[in-house]
């Protein structure tokens, strides 16, 4: 056999292989970039909700939306919940986020035999949003909270700052926000756009970051809706 074939074939082989070794790994998806499909899917599911008329109708009407893809309820002797959500926002005719919260509560309101709920939450008023992006916030007092009119009779009016609905194993209904603590998660903000220090108030109103490209179908979920 022709040796210069044999040198090409074995010169192929170890560029082959070089390649193979040189080619970067895909880098698993972030926390946050978890957080924010799963938001994604938990919004879509909730507004494709046959019982959710109530929560279509009126969604245009709000200032922002917390979205919590699981909620998970502590335990029954020492009661309480909580989990990560994102919060989207209208600011002068466009939307922005998410920002990314915790949210902790002593007692959420699940239904019986629920123990993790994905939550949309309506925040209806620019002094709710005002208190949220203050953060460290606890929803009730002055920001008052009703849960979500759901079914197909689900035709009244609610008066509240923030309206909540909720979704978990087949099971839906609205959920009282009252006595939930809104707290800003300093470490996944900075860690999705890659600025030390950066606020709620810089991602939602102040525009000192742009929009993630991660978080593109989101938005666009969301601004679907808002129309």
């Amino acid at each position: 056999m022709n040796l210069a074939v044999i040198s090409r074939r074995s010169l192929g082989i170890l560029l082959g292989s070089m390649l193979l070794v040189a080619a970067p790994v895909q880098a698993a998806a972030s926390d946050q970039q978890k957080l924010v499909d799963a938001s994604t899917a938990t919004f879509n599911s909730m507004m494709a909700n046959k019982d959710m008329g109530w929560l279509r109708d009126n969604f245009g009407r709000a200032k922002a939306v917390i979205i919590a893809p699981s909620v998970v309820k502590a335990g029954f002797i020492f009661g309480g919940s909580g989990g990560h959500a994102v919060m989207l926002a209208k600011h002068n005719g466009k939307l922005t986020g998410p920002a990314f919260y915790t949210l902790g509560t002593a007692s959420i309101g699940f239904q019986a035999g629920v123990s993790d709920s994905e939550i949309v939450t309506l925040v209806m008023t620019d002094k709710a949003v005002k208190s949220v992006l203050d953060g460290n916030f606890k929803v009730g007092g002055d920001a008052s909270a009703a849960a979500g009119p759901v079914g197909g009779g689900a035709k009244s009016d609610v008066d509240a700052d923030f309206i909540t609905f909720s979704q978990a194993k087949g099971l839906y209904g609205g959920l009282n926000f009252e006595g939930t603590k809104i707290d800003e998660d300093k470490k996944w903000n900075a860690a999705f756009y890659g600025v030390k220090g950066v606020t709620p108030g810089d991602i939602l109103v102040n525009g000192k970051v742009p929009n993630a490209v991660g978080a593109g179908a989101l938005r666009a979920a969301v601004a679907k809706r808002g129309k």
